[in-house]
């Protein structure tokens, strides 16, 4: 993943992407650089257009922030509510055997 993050962000910065730059970027962040990969991700995103691939990607990031932030403006009405329900583990328990018989 750390292969395309590099891809993206030189294109991003509008450099070239390359096999030594992503080899640079991925190094720069720590990480080993598997140059087999590397060779591997250059080849793929060479008939790509990315800027038409980043339009077309799916947006999973703003739906996923909607949760994270409701969660966060009811954690205090949560954190009012009771938080023993009454059943004792031995009886969550039964009722999870009877489902198995």
């Amino acid at each position: 993943m750390e292969y395309v993050y590099a891809a993206l962000l030189l294109h991003k910065l509008e450099k070239e992407v390359n096999e030594a730059n992503i080899s640079s970027v991925v190094k720069a962040s720590g990480a080993e650089v598997n140059d087999a990969q590397v060779k591997a991700l250059v080849a793929a995103l060479a008939d790509v257009n990315i800027d038409e691939a980043v339009k077309a990607a799916p947006v999973a990031v703003a739906a996923a922030a909607a949760p994270v932030a409701d969660a966060a403006a009811s954690g205090e009405a949560k954190e009012k509510a009771p938080k023993d329900t009454g059943k004792s583990e031995e009886a969550a328990m039964e009722g999870l055997s009877s489902l198995f018989g």
